[in-house]
């Protein structure tokens, strides 16, 4: 099975919720996820955003999902970390 690992993504967000909450709500989708957000420019509606998330098994559509009912929109995915965990034999 391949498992991703790490991903990197440039979302725009509303200042609302703000960076912590909304950091918060991505770690809170999966069961063992760590979020690293880093705001990198604020304008007067918006704010600019790099994410790193890190998990065992992180489930894309799921994140995906969540920074969209937040008022996000994710405008490319940067950096991708994956494993193939297949078990030989």
């Amino acid at each position: 099975m391949v498992n991703v690992k790490r991903v990197v993504l440039d979302v725009l967000k509303p200042h609302q919720p703000n960076a912590l909450d909304f950091a918060r709500a991505i770690a809170e989708t999966g069961v063992d996820y760590r979020v690293k957000l880093i705001v990198l420019e604020i304008d007067e509606n918006t704010e600019t955003v790099q994410i790193q998330l890190f998990g065992s098994e992180i489930d894309f559509n799921t994140i995906q999902s969540a920074i969209t009912n937040m008022g996000g929109s994710l405008h490319s995915i940067d950096e991708v970390e994956v494993h193939n965990e297949t078990v030989a034999g």
